[in-house]
């Protein structure tokens, strides 16, 4: 049955196609029959409990530089709609989690993917402390003294800061490092939020795999490999994408993890592994959808939209 799908994005006409995950879903979604209206955040209203959004009808297509045809805006309610697909990239800030309160209100009536109830709550890097023995070393506060104690019993350390996105703000500290006291200024500068200290893992080279899960289940992986010379693995700051299976460890943390990602309502989840350490389970965007299907033929989001109109199907 052909759905009405929203997407709560950034403004469609700037991403870049070649690699956006998003796009993919509405391409998919799109050649499944489903209709698609974008809007962005900027549009959101809420009036006496309903909610509201100006967006604007459109059809996608593969074409550089044309790959969106779009209507002339309009207004409407979102129960107007069968699919929410919350896109919209981070930082995971108060104006993100303002918004989920706005999607709160339609959802389950409106399917929207992910939960917003579950997005709020499950913040990325401290979402991963809820399952013990996955991951590295790991430190969040601002305390000084803290650090300094966790860098004596452990010595390298990466820091980074609690909401940041896209490798933004990572750096690696040496064990007789001088510089963490001058860069947590510079964070608390920036934001009121912690940092997260880890334990440095020199696998890290290897570079960071980003694994697909659907639903709970693991559909596959990319490896991101950082440049010469740098840590960060991460698309958005020059890491590669390269083909990468799935190892048992992988497997055995996807199996740790996916019962709760389901119960959450968490549909399209995005892990980090290094090494045999979860680091990171990516809840508000994830990406890494098109170099899965380039280097393996693996369509996530179409694995993705399977399982949103089966669970439409039983609404």
């Amino acid at each position: 049955m052909p759905l009405k799908v929203a997407v709560q994005m950034d403004p469609i006409e700037g991403i870049n196609i070649e690699g956006d995950t998003t796009f993919l879903m509405m391409e998919s979604g799109q050649a499944r029959g489903h209709s698609l209206f974008v809007y962005t955040t900027a549009t959101l209203a809420m009036e006496d409990g309903r909610v509201f959004a100006t967006g604007r009808d459109v059809t996608v297509q593969r074409v550089k530089s044309g790959h969106v045809t779009a209507s002339a805006p309009r207004r409407t309610e979102l129960t107007e709609f069968d699919v929410i697909l919350l896109r919209q990239d981070p930082p995971f800030d108060m104006h993100y989690i303002d918004f989920t309160f706005f999607l709160e209100a339609v959802h389950p009536k409106v399917l929207v993917v992910n939960d917003p109830v579950s997005v709020r709550n499950a913040p990325e890097k401290l979402f991963v402390t809820k399952f013990p023995g996955l991951q590295p070393p790991t430190l969040i506060t601002n305390d000084a003294a803290e650090i300094a104690d966790f860098r004596a019993r452990h010595g390298d350390v990466v820091m980074k800061p609690l909401n940041g996105k896209g490798g933004s703000g990572v750096t690696r500290h040496l064990a007789d490092d001088p510089n963490i006291a001058a860069m947590l200024e510079l964070h608390a500068q920036s934001a009121r939020e912690p940092v997260i200290v880890q334990k440095f893992l020199p696998s890290v080279t290897k570079g960071d795999k980003r694994i697909l899960v659907v639903d709970g289940e693991a559909v596959g992986a990319i490896n991101r490999v950082p440049q010469k010379g740098q840590i960060r693995s991460n698309m958005a700051v020059g890491g590669k994408p390269e083909p990468v299976e799935l190892s048992a460890r992988d497997r055995e943390i996807c199996a740790a993890i996916g019962p709760d990602l389901k119960a959450r309502g968490l549909l399209f989840v995005g892990i980090d592994v290094i090494g045999d350490y979860l680091t990171e389970i990516n809840v508000t965007s994830p990406t890494g959808a098109v170099a899965l299907k380039t280097f393996t033929g693996i369509d996530a989001s179409d694995i993705l939209w399977a399982r949103i109109e089966a669970l439409r199907a039983k609404a």
